[in-house]
């Protein structure tokens, strides 16, 4: 016999996406996909009135999903870029007590917002966050190939030759373009630009030839700049902002 559902709303369709519910809250902007899994864990999470246990317990989008009997709704698209200073990580807690980048968007109208790739502890600049999780994924991705610009200083003054070689595309995780901004008498900013998303990436690229970072700091991700946006602050995106970002 053909399953009965007590309310049309939960009744699966073939093409309706299905996440585990921990994800699914995550989704809606309630919190973090670990923090929503231990809601669950914990019994305080009910998909159509039902007490769930399993934060892999497959959801559609039609599920009424609630957290202590507060029903999580899908939250508005929201998209924001911060200007990340040194000594944050890209993490929501962390284990050693070091500052997060959540600590400079604590904002109660905000809904849980996911970051758009990564920047290491000791790097600056353009992070996104989102709570459009398909579309960071697709736009992180390395496949998307979407341009990233950093201003690189480095410890010496390189030359052709360096240039070179950074941007050889026979040489795996090179750079698609690399140029020196401007050269002291002992270091250089250089402008790189990558085209794919891979961890500390730069950092590994001029290590390999023997170059030390001394700052990093991405200033555009496509055509979307940094701009004056001041340290440590942020700003929502528009339509124009994230046409930017196509």
């Amino acid at each position: 016999m053909p399953r009965k559902y007590p309310d049309s709303r939960s009744a699966p369709r073939l093409d309706e996406p299905r996440h585990g519910v921990a994800r699914a809250i995550s989704r809606r902007g309630w919190c973090s996909r670990s923090a929503a899994a231990e809601l669950v864990r914990a019994g305080r999470v009910a998909v159509n009135g039902r007490a769930v246990r399993d934060p892999e317990h497959p959801t559609s989008p039609r599920d009424r999903i609630a957290v202590d009997g507060v029903e999580v709704a899908a939250a508005p698209t929201v998209w924001l870029m911060l200007n990340k200073p040194r000594g944050y990580v890209t993490t929501a807690s962390d284990e050693r007590g070091r500052d997060t980048v959540y600590a400079l968007i604590d904002d109660p109208a905000l809904p849980w917002l996911a970051p758009v790739g990564r920047l290491d502890q000791a790097s600056e600049g353009l992070l996104l966050f989102t709570n459009d999780s398909a579309a960071a994924a697709r736009l992180a991705a390395p496949e998307s190939h979407v341009d990233k610009t950093y201003h690189v200083q480095v410890d010496r003054i390189p030359d052709e030759a360096l240039l070179a070689r950074l941007t050889d595309r026979a040489t795996d995780g090179a750079a698609k373009t690399c140029r020196v901004l401007r050269a002291g008498e002992k270091n250089a900013w250089l402008e790189i630009v990558l085209d794919e998303g891979r961890n500390r990436q730069i950092r590994r690229l001029l290590g390999a030839h023997g170059v030390a970072v001394l700052r990093l700091v991405r200033v555009a991700i496509g055509g979307l700049a940094l701009g004056d946006l001041p340290k440590a602050r942020w700003r929502a995106l528009d339509d124009a902002d994230l046409a930017l970002l196509k």
